[in-house]
């Protein structure tokens, strides 16, 4: 297992921006496979080929369905900010984590969350989730212009879809 290059762990454990490349959906076959991976995002050590956009919806899917929106939002936020630092990945005007794209797939996971299906385990809800969505990591065109989104403006802070509602 690759060591962490952090040693800040985020207080609560397993008991956005660049997005890597495509990879084939992933289907978790056990909640220990989530809390896994869970786990080593907020260590910091999860291999950064394994941080796309599956994971990304998971974390947001993990947070949300356990905190309330105000807390998830800032436990997503600030995971990936660290997540980012222990990668080497800087947070900056041109990269690393981005507010509005974040903002808006926690809105999406939320939504998703709200219209699941109460019988579905934690595990089929995932699932679903990330097969749904990890092949539309660019929904966000839908509702945004490419050239708000790459703005410094919509890295920082939360702005409102300039294509349609949510």
């Amino acid at each position: 297992m690759r060591k962490a290059r952090c040693t800040r762990v985020l207080s609560w454990r397993c008991f956005y921006y660049p997005i890597s490349n495509p990879v084939p959906i992933k289907r978790f076959q056990s909640w220990e496979e989530v809390c896994g991976l869970i786990a080593h995002f907020e260590t910091g050590d999860l291999p950064h080929a394994e941080w796309n956009h599956g994971a990304h919806l998971t974390v947001a899917f993990w947070y949300l369905s356990r905190l309330d929106r105000a807390q998830a939002t800032e436990r997503i936020r600030s995971g990936i900010r660290h997540y980012n630092d222990c990668q080497g990945t800087a947070n900056t005007d041109n990269s690393g984590y981005h507010e509005t794209l974040t903002l808006f797939w926690i809105g999406i996971v939320g939504k998703f969350l709200e219209e699941a299906d109460s019988k579905q385990s934690e595990l089929e809800s995932v699932n679903q989730l990330v097969k749904t969505y990890a092949a539309q990591r660019s929904l966000w065109r839908e509702y945004y212009t490419f050239n708000l989104i790459r703005s410094v403006e919509s890295r920082r802070n939360w702005i409102e879809p300039d294509r349609k509602t949510l």
